[in-house]
């Protein structure tokens, strides 16, 4: 399941974690004009564990998703 919110100033997706015997803790994923932010709580250590990404690490994750192994680089 997931959910799409749309705010002032990003785009706010959540996952939830539903299928899996071992459930994983939801991933809130926010995108604003410059970058993509994913972000998971963190059961050991009590906090939130963040990552950012650019848009041009953003489009690289999108086409190596449909991409055999091998090291590559795009051209825009």
């Amino acid at each position: 399941m997931f959910t799409i919110e749309h705010e002032f100033d990003a785009t706010v997706v959540t996952l939830v974690d539903e299928a899996a015997p071992h459930l994983q803790e939801d991933i809130v994923i926010t995108a604003f004009e410059d970058c993509v932010t994913l972000e998971q709580s963190d059961r050991v250590g009590n906090g939130v564990q963040k990552i950012t990404l650019s848009l041009a690490q953003l489009a690289d994750l999108t086409a190596a998703l449909n991409l055999p192994e091998g090291v590559y680089s795009r051209s825009d």
